[in-house]
């Protein structure tokens, strides 16, 4: 299929697939349709978002019963980042935790990972999980005092966020285990873009069935986020522009999957999703249409790399990435927002900024994964704010909150908001896959006219 006919045949899918996800109001779940503007999206005082050293183990004696889907990083945490999943939720939950179930096909892994876990503290959460290759297979066997109160996804993304079988978790999840909370990450899926529509069909499923889900786009978590959400709301401020960048450092990135767009979907679609994300949350909805794109390709004398951990002659030309990806649009509230993926820095830190300007007001918000710093230029100021937040962990806050709503604990429901429904990170798929085929429908144009 050409791109054109992509770009043709997901505007037809997108356009169905918001008609038929409405969802109803809501007032913790994530639902942004409360709203009369879009970008008013749920928020949280950033103050109530403590660090996980600081939080005390939720209490009570009833086990909490939780079933891990994939044995990996995600869950399980590695020197390659600060994800932990399994990690804050034993932070959370303390002696409660049981994990009753591991799901995943590398039954040997799955075991190794068990055995770490039970020669630590935190040995009576894991000293009698099960593994299963299948959700099904846990299904057939669970007992009835394993049902679980959630289930956390951690699973390749090309292995969810459709209807197919094989790659339906989420609709296997609703049918085995009708009412248990989930936590999925992200992309929801990696699939092609024709099948934008079938993950739309999930939002609308969850929804249908008011499953309590998150979506693990962590950095809507971050205090200095809630920070500058709590200002643009105090001041009923209206964003006019949202600028992203994302600048990756190549040369630690040995995994040849991500080089291949075949497998990865494109380093826009796995890597650059958080960044859209963010700017779709202060920005609001996007028109898909007004989304154009423009790349600097690997066989370009610019996208020449010198670093390279990986032997890229062994990915199809036509599957290798692009190195630059620059992307701009415009939200329906008729605000504009740009965004750029770079593939070019060396050694291992990364270089990630947004800009959000506003009527007298610019926040930007540097290097949130690591140390986030979030400078402030206010009316009547030529000076920038600087505002450091050493010890945020946006990874125990989303799990935090999550938890907090499944207990449905009321004494401050406003500190407890799912931030991320499933069809809100739908529709940040549909943009980062936008941002691709009209990248690639641009540079064939390119390519056409120097023929």
């Amino acid at each position: 299929m050409s791109s054109d006919q992509q770009n043709n045949e997901m505007a037809s899918h997108t356009h169905a697939g918001r008609r038929q996800s409405e969802r109803r109001p809501s007032d913790r779940r994530g639902s942004d349709r409360r709203f009369s503007d879009a970008s008013r999206r749920p928020s949280i005082d950033p103050s109530r978002l403590i660090p996980m050293d600081k939080a005390t183990h939720l209490g009570g004696h009833q086990d909490f019963n939780v079933v891990f889907v994939g044995a990996g990083n995600i869950m399980f945490g590695s020197e390659e980042g600060p994800w932990n999943h399994s990690f804050r939720l034993e932070h959370k939950l303390g002696p409660r935790l049981k994990v009753v179930a591991l799901i995943d096909p590398a039954i040997d892994r799955a075991i190794m990972v068990l055995q770490k876990k039970c020669e630590t503290f935190v040995r009576s959460a894991y000293e009698n999980t099960r593994v299963f290759r299948t959700l099904e297979d846990f299904h057939k066997n669970m007992h009835p005092k394993e049902r679980p109160k959630a289930v956390i996804i951690g699973s390749p993304p090309m292995f969810r966020g459709t209807t197919q079988p094989g790659r339906d978790i989420e609709m296997q999840l609703m049918r085995f285990f009708p009412g248990v909370a989930l936590f999925i990450e992200k992309p929801v899926t990696t699939g092609p873009a024709s099948e934008i529509d079938e993950a739309f069909a999930v939002a609308k499923a969850i929804d249908d069935s008011n499953t309590i889900c998150s979506v693990g786009y962590m950095l809507r978590y971050l205090k200095a986020v809630q920070m500058i959400k709590r200002i643009i709301e105090e001041n009923n401020l209206n964003v006019m522009s949202t600028i992203a960048r994302y600048a990756c450092a190549y040369e630690a990135i040995s995994k040849p999957d991500w080089w291949d767009k075949s497998k990865s979907a494109g380093p826009v679609v796995e890597q650059g999703t958080h960044f859209c994300d963010l700017s779709r949350y202060f920005g609001g909805e996007v028109d898909i249409a007004s989304v154009t794109a423009h790349s600097l390709e690997w066989h370009e004398n610019a996208g020449q790399l010198s670093k390279q951990t990986i032997d890229e002659s062994q990915i199809a030309p036509e599957n290798r990435i692009p190195r630059v990806t620059a992307a701009t649009w415009k939200y329906d509230s008729g605000a504009v927002g740009s965004f750029m993926h770079v593939v070019a820095l060396q050694g291992h830190n990364y270089s990630c900024e947004l800009e959000i300007y506003t009527d007298g007001y610019q926040f930007k918000l540097v290097d949130p994964y690591v140390q986030p710093i979030l400078y402030i230029r206010r009316p009547g100021s030529d000076l920038d704010e600087q505002h450091r937040f050493p010890d945020d962990d946006p990874f125990f806050s989303e799990v935090s909150n999550l938890i907090d709503v499944i207990e449905d604990i009321e004494e401050e429901p406003e500190s407890s908001q799912i931030l991320c429904s499933y069809e809100d990170a739908v529709k940040t798929y549909e943009l980062t896959w936008a941002i691709r085929l009209a990248s690639e429908k641009s540079r064939k144009v390119h390519e056409a006219g120097e023929a």
